[in-house]
């Protein structure tokens, strides 16, 4: 088992009574009204996305929560209560091998939302969802969410879309794992995080790095040292800030720019009136 500590966010397994997960929130940092002014929802690009009645509709409804580094969203075949808009966090979709030994397979963050499973009809899924970056996000409970993806065809059409995007970005993973270094995969994942970030600026010890692409730690150090050495990132006690990403997208592999025209093409900011 990796050592990202097991916290449970308004999840439960469906061998468990709901009532086991759903009273702690203090598990769910510090969830509130959405309309607080030190954080705005619209950063998320599905909810900046949703038709204007939709909106008016959520915004009395959808609640602020902290999303802190390590914190698990859902177990693999947990059933989540709430579906999570992050808006400055990042969360890694992992699938945990038998032994205990993680993979990421997806990143979500600003652009997305975390419990596909949800409205797709399946309820729950075999991955791991963790949060890989701390930040800001919002949640509405998945009742809701399901009730608006079979009502509203607007709804339904921006959630498809987005899962073809999810989906792209899960079968591109799978193959940079397979016919890419490690080299290119650090630098696939790095962009695909800043594309989720508000700056330059990443908090991932090269452990967790080495959890999330399923390598040896030394082989992440490795390849981190080449990239500082070429001066495209620098790299202190947990700390990467990005000094060059164009030369980052060079040295990538084409799989960072598939998975990024996928969801650009898929995925407009504001739906068209």
């Amino acid at each position: 088992m990796s050592d990202i500590p097991r916290l449970y966010a308004g999840a439960r397994t469906a061998s468990q009574p709901r009532s086991k997960f759903d009273a702690p929130k203090r598990q769910l940092g510090n969830p509130g009204k959405c309309m607080n002014d030190a954080a705005n929802p619209l950063l998320n690009h599905l909810l900046a996305a949703l038709p204007g009645d939709v909106w008016e509709r959520w915004q009395g409804i959808i609640e602020a929560t902290e999303l802190t580094l390590g914190q698990v969203m859902y177990e693999p075949d947990g059933i989540l209560t709430h579906v999570y808009f992050p808006t400055t966090a990042i969360v890694s979709l992992l699938y945990v091998m038998k032994n205990g030994a993680p993979a990421e397979i997806a990143v979500v963050g600003n652009e997305g939302v975390v419990g596909v499973s949800i409205f797709m009809g399946g309820e729950s899924t075999p991955s791991r969802a963790v949060v890989q970056s701390a930040g800001q996000g919002f949640r509405l409970k998945s009742q809701l969410l399901k009730d608006e993806f079979g009502a509203n065809v607007s709804v339904l059409h921006l959630l498809l879309r987005y899962t073809q995007a999810l989906i792209t970005q899960m079968a591109q993973t799978a193959v940079c794992n397979r016919h890419h270094s490690l080299d290119q995969q650090l630098c696939r994942w790095l962009l695909l995080s800043l594309d989720r970030l508000q700056g330059p600026e990443l908090f991932m010890t090269q452990e967790l790095i080495a959890n999330m692409l399923g390598v040896r730690r030394e082989g992440v150090t490795e390849g981190a040292t080449k990239l500082q050495e070429a001066g495209l990132i620098r790299y202190a006690r947990g700390r990467i800030t990005v000094l060059d990403r164009s030369g980052l997208e060079q040295r990538s592999c084409e799989c960072y720019a598939v998975v990024k025209t996928e969801y650009d093409r898929l995925l407009p900011r504001r739906l068209a009136a």
